[in-house]
């Protein structure tokens, strides 16, 4: 998977679209992030990065809603 510029932007801008986010998986230093329709139940895209600024922005939580 290629790394993408700004990672916490383009997750930015699925919340303000009204789209749904969640940790698929932590490892090695790297987040896997899939990108969900607004109703949770369709996975659109998986984001998967290693950025510092994706890590501190999610931090330790599984979803956007949580």
């Amino acid at each position: 998977m290629a790394e993408i510029p700004d990672p916490v932007a383009k997750l930015r801008r699925w919340e303000a679209a009204g789209a749904n986010w969640r940790v698929a998986s932590r490892a090695e230093g790297t987040l896997r992030i899939e990108l969900v329709t607004c109703t949770g139940d369709e996975v659109v895209e998986v984001l998967a990065s290693a950025d510092p600024r994706l890590l501190e922005f999610v931090g330790e939580r599984i979803s956007n809603q949580g």
